[in-house]
């Protein structure tokens, strides 16, 4: 069984930057996709991006081309760098994985803790 956990969240002013990590343990990441799901107060999930196990990656519309998954597999991580923040980026960031990618509905098998991202304008 997977474990997940997110680091790097954090304050940032519109505009700024930031990386999320998502280290895996228990099960190689290399053989999932991993994707990340932000959660904002009193909306639903929403699937911002994915790396899929064959190496095809995902995005959401609504990042408009400001985030890049990576992954660095002998670490068993993933990570999300964020760039051109805005306010409503605003959210709780959760690392996520399944076999496949889930852009639509994020109804992944593995969830991380979340990690708290506040964009202040």
């Amino acid at each position: 069984e997977v474990q997940l956990r997110e680091s790097g969240g954090g304050v940032v002013q519109a505009g700024g930057s930031l990386k999320l990590s998502c280290a895996g343990s228990g099960f190689s990441l290399e053989r999932l996709s991993v994707g990340w799901v932000r959660q904002a107060p009193g909306r639903e999930r929403e699937a911002v991006a994915c790396v899929a196990v064959d190496g095809a990656i995902y995005y959401a519309d609504s990042i408009e081309g400001r985030f890049t998954i990576s992954s660095d597999y002998p670490r068993n991580s993933v990570y999300l760098q964020m760039d051109n923040l805005k306010p409503e980026d605003t959210a709780v960031y959760y690392c996520a994985a399944d076999a496949a990618c889930w852009m639509r509905s994020p109804l992944y098998n593995a969830w991380g803790q979340g990690t708290q991202v506040t964009v202040s304008s």
